[in-house]
């Protein structure tokens, strides 16, 4: 195969002697049966993708210090050889004197590209408040982009968040997850792509695909579905292509926690799988990934 070295764009190293991880603790959420098989320290060295060739990575925050996100980064550039970018946590809700002084920090470790807070189920309550809005604003400013995770099927949070997109031309955000596309086993029936919940998300994917500064990354497939179909995920990453075009979309590994389901390699041997042409490859695996994240 011609096509080989990738950027993975989304993955999560743990260093469980220096970091604090607390959602990986058993008594705290999410309360996963199989969450000890990721309790675990994971380097670069266990970023083996045969056949493939990993050429960089996007490491992800991973709750390593919230209240002190520059430690994690830190921690990272100590240790890491491979070319790589991070996203760090920011804490959004901080006043802006607080989150300025925390983006300066942040700012100073030449890995940084973006931040991220998880939004999810609380994505309409922040979105909703001022500083949240004027935080988002000063990342743009900083040259940082927005590392996006939350349901796309949440029309309100979506509109919310186009608001501030058109208001924050320069803000760049990155949609962690396909946005959480739900999990239909047979997706190839045409019945199943009429079902609500997958109209929701897809109106949700299409009206942020019309700001040009928002791409997305498609992976974290083992959360909706331990033993998901790769034909769903084939069906998503099919979508986010026609909605955000082949410049737009990368493909992810969302590491360690892919390995609730597959292998490090098997996951990228399933994504070789589905059929794409090399040139398509390359974007989807390397250009785009390279682009959006500053590698370039």
């Amino acid at each position: 195969m011609p096509f080989e070295n990738i950027i993975d764009p989304h993955l999560h190293l743990f260093d469980l002697k220096q970091g604090e991880y607390a959602w990986l603790a058993a008594e705290n959420p999410p309360f996963w049966q199989d969450k000890g098989k990721i309790n675990q320290n994971f380097t670069e060295s266990d970023l083996t993708p045969a056949p493939l060739s990993l050429a960089g990575f996007v490491h992800i925050e991973a709750g390593f210090d919230n209240a002190r996100p520059w430690r994690e980064i830190a921690c990272l550039e100590q240790s890491c050889r491979l070319p790589f970018k991070s996203v760090a946590f920011i804490d959004l809700e901080l006043e802006p004197v607080v989150f300025e002084q925390q983006l300066q920090q942040l700012l100073a470790y030449p890995s940084v590209t973006g931040c991220r807070h998880i939004l999810d189920q609380q994505a309409i309550a922040l979105l909703e408040q001022p500083k949240v809005q004027a935080n988002l604003g000063r990342l743009a400013d900083a040259g940082l982009s927005f590392d996006l995770q939350m349901p796309l099927s949440n029309a309100k949070a979506v509109t919310m968040l186009a608001k501030i997109l058109g208001q924050v031309p320069k803000l760049k955000v990155i949609i962690n997850h396909a946005g959480w596309p739900p999990y239909l086993e047979r997706l190839t029936a045409e019945a199943d792509k009429q079902a609500t919940d997958w109209q929701t998300w897809l109106s949700g994917l299409k009206r942020l695909s019309a700001f040009d500064s928002v791409a997305i990354k498609c992976s974290g497939w083992e959360i909706a579905e331990r033993q998901y179909q790769l034909s769903w995920a084939g069906a998503v990453i099919t979508e986010c292509l026609q909605a955000f075009g082949q410049q737009r979309v990368m493909l992810a590994s969302n590491f360690p926690l892919c390995l609730f389901s597959t292998t490090y390699s098997g996951l990228w041997q399933d994504y070789l799988k589905l059929a794409y042409n090399e040139q398509q490859l390359k974007q989807l695996l390397y250009d785009n990934a390279a682009t959006w994240y500053g590698f370039a």
